[in-house]
């Protein structure tokens, strides 16, 4: 079966970091941008981070891009986003999304963030 899943999520302290993983089943990830969202709770969701297909291009959204970090393995099977320094206002569900053109986007289920202490 085709599908994304998000893992890494979980509860942390302010100041903590956790590991995102997005993972490819049933296809691979070389030739997708993959793309992180986040929704916190009361917001709309917003762009996060992005990776080219080839993983030489990154943006960030300017709220995580000093604290983010996104990444991809060799075999592209999968995509990393590193949060470090985390507040409380990173809480929220965590959401990737594959894109190549020509090809159906696939999104993830979303793994949950909570930041506090």
């Amino acid at each position: 079966q085709v599908r994304l899943v998000e893992s890494g999520g979980g509860l942390v302290q302010p100041g903590g970091s956790l590991r995102l993983s997005c993972s490819a089943y049933g296809f691979t990830l070389s030739g997708y941008s993959v793309t992180w969202y986040r929704q916190s709770p009361g917001e709309e969701r917003e762009f996060l981070a992005t990776v080219s297909s080839t993983g030489d291009r990154t943006n960030y959204a300017d709220s995580v891009k000093e604290r983010f970090s996104i990444s991809r393995d060799n075999a592209k099977t999968t995509v990393y986003l590193q949060m470090n320094s985390l507040k409380t206002e990173d809480s929220g569900i965590y959401w990737c999304k594959a894109a190549q053109v020509g090809r159906p986007v696939y999104w993830g289920q979303g793994t949950q963030v909570t930041v506090s202490s």
